[in-house]
């Protein structure tokens, strides 16, 4: 069996966070649905691009919103919905939302939520591939939002956290490069931290709940689609090449994938161990502090060409 899901076959009580902050958390919804089905417990947490101080939602210590369908109705507020949908299944879960900050604080707010629901867990869900990023390529993406999560979750429960992200493709979108992901997982492979790769099949539940989700927050903010969500939902129903389920994406050329659809799980303390700014991002207390050291240390690097993936 893979090493991926034995981790998963093995805890009672999983945390699913997105790490890079918007709809990220949705990516997850597969391997929560699978989790379900097994009888686990599954809890929810996501890094938010949504005003929490407007949301109506019990404001925790630190930086935690506890979210649920009885939210403030926001024209962006993707834990809201996911709520809502989750009640509609008769699957109501707790579901967290993280305000931005730097590490300290996340850690904090990742050690509260473990301890209150005796997690065995932190699945840190990445939609896209930049979070496999560890300093030196040619292209970061939206880096500071994953990288930030991986040293906090790190911090906070160490072994425990694994990485898994899904939409290989999709963040060229965002100037990553592919081939330096590929690379990166390959010395990943090297130093033990590598867990495999599951494949999301069409016709099952997993992916019947996925694209039904996806469906529905369209429905709830048709002006803010999320670009990653349906770019992985094209590539599960079969779609390939410059196929745009939304108009946010006109104007630029996409490449939807069956790669897109898959699961890279990694172990985040190896993650972090290669990340090259993780010991500065440890101290950090605020994003944009993180943010600034993250280019401060790029900046003495030598960075890596832009390489194409051989056809």
């Amino acid at each position: 069996m893979l090493p991926f899901l034995t981790r998963l076959g093995g805890a009672q009580r999983v945390l699913i966070a997105g790490c890079g902050g918007g709809f990220d958390v949705y990516a997850g919804i597969p391997l929560a649905i699978h989790l379900f089905a097994a009888g686990k417990q599954v809890v929810f947490a996501n890094l938010s691009f949504t005003n929490l101080w407007m949301s109506g939602g019990e404001h925790e210590p630190l930086v935690t919103w506890r979210v649920d369908r009885h939210a403030a109705e926001l024209p962006y507020f993707p834990e809201k919905w996911l709520s809502e949908w989750l009640t509609k299944r008769g699957q109501a879960a707790p579901i967290y939302a993280f305000g931005k900050s730097g590490v300290q604080p996340l850690a904090a707010a990742y050690r509260a939520i473990v301890d209150r629901h005796a997690i065995d867990l932190v699945l840190l869900i990445d939609g896209g591939t930049d979070s496999l990023l560890f300093g030196d390529e040619p292209g970061l993406g939206t880096v500071v939002e994953d990288a930030i999560s991986l040293v906090a979750a790190n911090e906070a429960v160490g072994s425990r956290a694994v990485l898994a992200a899904i939409g290989f493709g999709v963040d060229h979108f965002h100037g990553v490069s592919h081939h330096s992901f590929l690379e990166n997982a390959a010395q990943l492979m090297r130093d033990g931290g590598f867990l495999g790769v599951v494949g999301m099949a069409p016709g099952t539940p997993e992916v019947g709940a996925f694209l039904d989700l996806v469906e529905y927050a369209n429905q709830r903010q048709p002006r803010h689609q999320s670009i990653v969500n349906n770019s992985i939902a094209s590539a599960m129903r079969g779609a390939f090449g410059d196929h745009h389920a939304t108009n946010r994406t006109s104007g630029t050329e996409l490449f939807i994938n069956p790669l897109m659809s898959q699961y890279w799980a990694f172990e985040a303390p190896r993650v972090v161990a290669a990340m090259t700014f993780a010991d500065a991002l440890a101290r950090t207390e605020r994003m944009d502090e993180a943010s600034a050291l993250i280019a401060q240390v790029r900046s003495g690097l030598v960075i890596r060409d832009r390489r194409p993936l051989p056809l």
